[in-house]
């Protein structure tokens, strides 16, 4: 009794063991991915709701505007504050990237408080009449509940913001006028371009890879060489061959008219229609190579045995094949879908200003305007949206392919 409880020690410590080797092994290539792709997500999207350069420039003003209530003029004290805050700022040059972020909450923010920063010095008591006196602005309850809503360290607005919400004066929250509603409807061209482009990929692409999959040794090599063929030419290279391509003066419109097809040139270029065939020409690879791998693991055997079993050719694709590619049919979907939703570069330069997709406004954002928080926020918006997604369509083909198994 006592030798087979010491074979179970023994057993359980070389367990232990194996188990801390692999996690020992494993651990570099962990660090690796938290440090290269997870902490910079995590850090960027924590932007989206984490706003703290007023708070932390101005930290006296910011815990008296936390507890104002906002409803009434705040009092000689606030204004002090500020006069000694905004100064002290300017001298440190920290001012501007404080003033920044009040120009998100209200427009015009930011010139009030560096002209406030450059005078702060030659404000004396009372500070109320001396900041009025420095910009009209200082006396009107709007900019001070601007400064309110810029005085914490955590913030809504930037996620209401990409939902085309806002907070209301009373603290409620509304949407925004119809006139200043731009992200959700951005968001829905994004939503329903990568769906066309994947359905339009799925409708091409299941044929190619086909056909790759039933073709002999040499062709079949062949076939996967101009799959791939698209990979070793720059993106944006392909993008700019198809505005040559497509414009009206272009090849396609050139060979239309000569084969009498049309009785003048088509207008396929800088609308929907050219952001639909640049993104599934770009995009048609990763929909086809998956779909490839599963119809190239189906033995043939398969198809000659329905047929054998009195099945016509369509009944036995349909019944017999079909069902076996469609786990790498939702693979390519998914990975197509994904890769759509993120484009900004081929919609910017072959489609219109109705076409462009809400990746673009992130990239203008975060490049162009430097608002990252309301960039993190449509990152974030996109991201909800793929989450949403991918379980559905991944545990849809994950369980067709348990039911074939």
């Amino acid at each position: 009794m006592s030798g087979s409880a010491d074979l179970s020690r023994k057993l359980k410590r070389a367990s232990r063991r194996k188990q801390l080797t692999a996690i020992g092994l494993l651990a570099p290539a962990l660090m690796l991915m938290v440090a290269a792709f997870v902490w910079p997500i995590v850090s960027l999207l924590t932007n989206s709701v984490r706003a703290p350069e007023f708070a932390t420039t101005m930290p006296n003003l910011s815990a008296w505007l936390q507890s104002w209530d906002g409803q009434s003029m705040p009092a000689e004290t606030a204004f002090r504050l500020v006069a000694e805050e905004f100064g002290a700022a300017m001298d440190a040059k920290n001012l501007a990237m404080a003033s920044t972020r009040l120009n998100y909450e209200k427009g015009g923010l930011r010139s009030l408080a560096m002209k406030t920063g450059r005078r702060a010095k030659d404000l004396q008591a009372p500070f109320a009449e001396a900041l009025v006196r420095v910009d009209p602005a200082w006396g009107e309850i709007e900019t001070w509940r601007a400064l309110k809503g810029a005085s914490g360290v955590f913030t809504d607005r930037f996620v209401l913001q990409a939902l085309d919400l806002e907070r209301k004066p009373d603290g409620g929250i509304g949407a925004v006028p119809p006139e200043q509603r731009v992200y959700l409807d951005r968001l829905e061209v994004t939503l329903w371009i990568s769906i066309v482009v994947t359905l339009l990929a799925a409708l091409i692409g299941y044929p190619m890879a086909y056909v790759m999959a039933m073709a002999g040794k040499t062709a079949g090599r062949v076939l996967f060489i101009l799959v791939l063929l698209p990979f070793w030419v720059s993106l944006l290279v392909r993008t700019a061959a198809w505005v040559v391509l497509l414009q009206k003066e272009g090849i396609l419109n050139g060979a239309m008219l000569a084969l009498g097809l049309i009785a003048e040139p088509k207008q396929l270029i800088f609308n929907r229609l050219g952001v639909y065939i640049a993104m599934v020409h770009v995009l048609l690879p990763f929909l086809v190579l998956p779909l490839y791998s599963v119809m190239k693991s189906i033995p043939r055997d398969h198809m000659r045995a329905a047929a054998s079993l009195g099945a016509g050719p369509v009944s036995a694709f349909m019944t017999v094949y079909f069902p076996q590619t469609i786990p790498g049919l939702g693979a390519g979907c998914l990975l197509v879908f994904i890769l759509a939703i993120g484009f900004y570069v081929t919609p910017a330069l072959v489609g219109g200003s109705g076409d462009q997709m809400i990746s673009g406004m992130i990239s203008e954002l975060a490049l162009g305007t430097a608002n990252w928080g309301l960039a993190s926020a449509l990152a974030l918006l996109l991201l909800c949206c793929i989450a949403i997604i991918y379980p559905v369509l991944g545990r849809y083909a994950g369980a067709t392919g348990l039911k074939l198994g």
